[in-house]
């Protein structure tokens, strides 16, 4: 076999590899006209070598930010340099859609694009080359593993039953709020709440109903408070709600509206009708509370007293 021959076979190899390669690969001229497109391009784009050969890049495929993409190229062909962009910085160069039935939960293709300057025997940058990777199976693990992360997060933080913040998560964050406070002084109040006579809605009902009852009030809980107010359950039938730059007086009228509302409704659980109420004391903090374990104090002494004095009433905590 002749040195020509060779040669000839090498390259036909070489061209042959580019096609079939499970990548894609587009080399552009200085204008961004496309000179090479292999077969993965065109098995994604449903477009024929010889239907975009000479095309600007941009006419064929609009979804390619003009300026941001000139802007990245510029530099590779000024500094003979790579460039890089992955999928978490921009999902897709272009937007071919998944065929993967793996990652079907996904649209588009997830790309990873390799900028690489194609320098002639002058030395001088003339062409651009585009390699780019199928890595929707990558993306799509990744993102499959943040959101379970962020839903276990959540989990932890949050109590089964009621769906509010579980007392470890609540207390985090009044411990945290203790020290804001001995920072700026900013006033604010933490409200704990008891439902009376739970024992005997358990004893007469059953566990289920006292669940259900205990559900309702994490309702109207979460209806009542604001964006930036944390509520918690405490343990039990008892619950705990800091209430962020709030004078006493304005927390005992919020509890007295959360007393209220709690008196004047009905659990409804198949054929029965559970009235309850609830007891609340209140504590507004300030320079006698050490930390905000006593704060809980304060405003648990608050409640007991409400109990003491036959439930279904709101106290506040006499610093």
């Amino acid at each position: 076999m002749s040195l020509e021959t060779e040669q000839i076979n090498e390259l036909h190899w070489l061209m042959e590899m580019l096609h079939t390669i499970d990548v894609g690969l587009v080399v552009l001229d200085r204008q961004y006209h496309i000179q090479i497109w292999n077969g993965f391009m065109e098995n994604h784009s449903g477009l024929l070598p010889r239907e975009v050969k000479g095309k600007l890049i941009f006419d064929l495929f609009d979804e390619i930010p003009r300026e941001w993409f000139i802007r990245k190229s510029e530099s590779v062909f000024m500094l003979k340099n790579k460039a890089f962009t992955i999928w978490e910085q921009r999902s897709y160069l272009f937007k071919f859609l998944n065929y993967r039935p793996i990652t079907g939960t996904a649209d588009y293709m997830y790309q990873n694009t390799t900028f690489i300057p194609l320098i002639s025997a002058t030395g001088q940058v003339t062409h651009l080359c585009l390699i780019v990777y199928d890595v929707t199976d990558n993306a799509i693990h990744k993102k499959n593993l943040e959101q379970a992360n962020q839903e276990l997060s959540i989990l932890s933080q949050t109590d089964g039953l009621t769906k509010l913040f579980n007392r470890s998560h609540w207390e985090r964050c009044l411990a945290a709020e203790y020290k804001r406070w001995a920072r700026s002084q900013n006033v604010s109040c933490l409200v704990m709440i008891d439902i009376d006579h739970f024992k005997k809605v358990n004893d007469s009902y059953g566990h289920l109903v006292g669940d259900e009852v205990i559900r309702h009030l994490a309702q109207l809980i979460q209806h009542h408070v604001r964006e930036t107010d944390v509520s918690g359950r405490y343990g039990g039938e008892e619950f705990a709600i800091f209430l962020a730059d709030t004078t006493c007086d304005n927390a005992m009228i919020f509890a007295e509206r959360l007393r209220k509302e709690v008196a004047g409704g009905v659990v409804k659980h198949n054929d029965i009708d559970i009235k309850f109420t609830i007891s609340l004391g209140v504590a507004e903090i300030n320079a006698g509370i050490e930390n905000h374990e006593a704060w809980i104090e304060c405003a648990d002494a608050a409640l007991y007293r409400s109990k003491e004095n036959g439930r279904n009433q709101v106290t506040a905590h006499l610093s």
